[in-house]
């Protein structure tokens, strides 16, 4: 099996595309190549038990390493909760002397955007954030991926799976329907489950699903009896946008194919683990790094494709996903890159029963949501180009929410 599925097939190494932020030789390196003008701080919601967490985790100590930065260059401060705890924490770091300061959690915004008004000097950047291209503070930066991309090659790999057990005789057609255990009914999560969908019925039609949403980012007792609810509901496979190891060892022990997200659950669950898709969040932090280093401008708003290494599968489990998925997927990567596959085309869903061609969107964030941008044109759903983070918030027919949270 091939490792490390890119959803490029190549992926481009990210210190080449970033000419215009720096490298490893910007100013502000010592002669051996390291940079010593830059000192970061991250802030993670929970730790390396979240999956979500580790996954950045696990990227910020990769660009530490790419970038041949010192212990004492790197920051960690874990389990910093969405409260005025994360705007102590980041204007410790800054009185640290970080000039750089990151956080993970899309409830960390407004009190990252607080401090950011309070260190001007300093860089605050925030992963899934939604309001830093209107806020007018040159300091303040959010950052998101096109993980839509890598949720529907995941549903390529649930898909291929129905399509086997409905040829082994497991069910039928009609009874392959999907469980999806999801965080919030945020347009983050309302674009994943729609993207895995979109995924899954390219190859098996017949799919259907179901949402159950827990209320939390991380509950390993919620998310487990989440899952447990959708196999009991007849659901034949359960993928998740959420943050423990509830929904994949749910799935383990009732012996149901389980599509995990941020990385691989191979190890504790090898018979029921297919695949996984995550955001790569290495190229995001060597370019915030190199920018600071060289003196070039973070950009407000930025979102990682395909090109920069930004969205990737993990390695496919040959002993749960089914013959074939590998090719399957390597097939969609290629027409996702040459811009073939739009992964929300209209002519691939309906809403009501019907194609939609019109849907305005909340782009430019303020306090009631409001829709403000017109997302459908050219026959897709423009997804994350006009913000880096998700605004699909389309209930497309074949899916249905249990509850709301």
């Amino acid at each position: 099996m091939k490792k490390y599925i890119a959803l490029l097939l190549a992926a481009v190494m990210v210190l080449g595309l970033f000419a215009g932020c720096g490298s490893n030789d910007a100013a502000g390196n010592d002669e051996g190549g390291k940079n010593t003008a830059v000192k970061i701080g991250f802030i993670f919601l929970h730790d390396e038990n979240s999956t979500y967490d580790k996954n950045f985790i696990d990227a910020a100590n990769a660009a530490k390493e790419a970038l041949g930065l010192s212990d004492d260059q790197v920051i960690f401060k874990t389990n910093i909760g969405e409260s005025n705890d994360c705007y102590e924490a980041a204007a410790d770091l800054a009185d640290r002397g970080c000039n750089i300061v990151f956080a993970d959690s899309f409830g960390h915004e407004p009190f990252i955007a607080k401090a950011a008004k309070e260190y001007p000097e300093v860089q605050f950047c925030h992963a899934t954030g939604t309001t830093a291209h209107t806020a007018g503070l040159p300091n303040l930066h959010n950052a998101f991926a096109n993980i839509y991309e890598g949720r529907y090659l995941a549903g390529i790999a649930a898909g291929m799976k129905l399509n086997e057990m409905i040829e082994a005789g497991e069910f039928t057609a009609e009874e392959a329907k999907i469980g999806y255990v999801g965080a919030f009914t945020y347009a983050e999560v309302i674009s994943g489950y729609t993207s895995f969908f979109l995924g899954a019925r390219s190859v098996c039609p017949s799919a259907t699903m179901e949402v159950q949403f827990t209320g939390s980012w991380y509950d390993e007792t919620a998310e487990k009896e989440a899952a447990n609810t959708l196999i009991q509901r007849g659901c034949k496979l359960i993928s998740q946008h959420a943050d423990s190891m509830g929904a994949p060892t749910a799935c383990e022990t009732a012996g149901v194919p389980n599509v995990s997200y941020n990385g691989s659950t191979v190890a504790a669950c090898p018979n029921t683990f297919i695949v996984s898709s995550r955001i790569n969040w290495a190229p995001y932090f060597e370019y915030i790094v190199n920018c600071v280093a060289s003196g070039e401008e973070i950009a407000a708003d930025w979102c990682g494709g395909t090109a920069e290494g930004s969205v990737v599968l993990s390695d496919i489990n040959e002993q749960a996903a089914a013959a074939g998925t590998a090719e399957a997927v390597e097939a969609a990567a290629a027409k996702l890159a040459s811009g073939e596959l739009k992964v929300f085309d209209t002519a691939t869903f309906t809403v009501n029963g019907e194609t939609p061609t019109s849907f305005m969107a909340d782009v430019d964030t303020d306090d009631a949501y409001t829709p403000d941008t017109e997302a459908i044109f050219d026959g897709y759903f423009h997804e994350s180009e006009m913000r880096a983070a998700p605004y699909f918030t389309l209930m497309i027919d074949g899916i249905t929410t249990l509850n709301e949270k």
